[in-house]
């Protein structure tokens, strides 16, 4: 992950995503991170700059040194923690104040004119 290259081609940028999108529960803030390479995957939009730059290295950062989460007890409740922002919507799963997973998620245009309670 430390050595990946920036990505040349939308391909490439789908490859990174790959490989890091199946670990985007145990990072927090994924989905935030992730929003300025997201918006390139868009058809004809790949066009790399210090932005996209700054998200990719950001992101290598995050995946190298995201927190151990626990492990669930299930004999024991849980606490959802939520907040949705303009832009995107984060949650995170929790027992006994320890983090156990992450969600996060960058919303399209057309929902962040939604009301909360409709945006997905």
């Amino acid at each position: 992950m430390v050595e990946w290259s920036l990505p040349k081609t939308t391909k490439e940028l789908h490859g990174f995503f790959g490989l890091s999108g199946y670990y985007r529960l145990f990072v927090a803030n994924y989905g935030k991170v992730a929003a300025p390479l997201t918006v390139l995957l868009r058809k004809g939009a790949f066009i790399w700059m210090d932005k996209a730059r700054e998200a990719f290295e950001a992101m290598k950062k995050v995946m190298i040194s995201a927190l151990v989460l626990a492990l669930a007890d299930f004999t024991k409740s849980f606490t959802i923690e939520c907040d949705v922002f303009g832009v995107d919507i984060g949650a995170i799963l929790m027992q006994e104040g320890r983090p156990m997973a992450y969600m996060s998620k960058a919303l399209f245009e057309r929902s962040q004119m939604l009301s909360t309670y409709e945006r997905k």
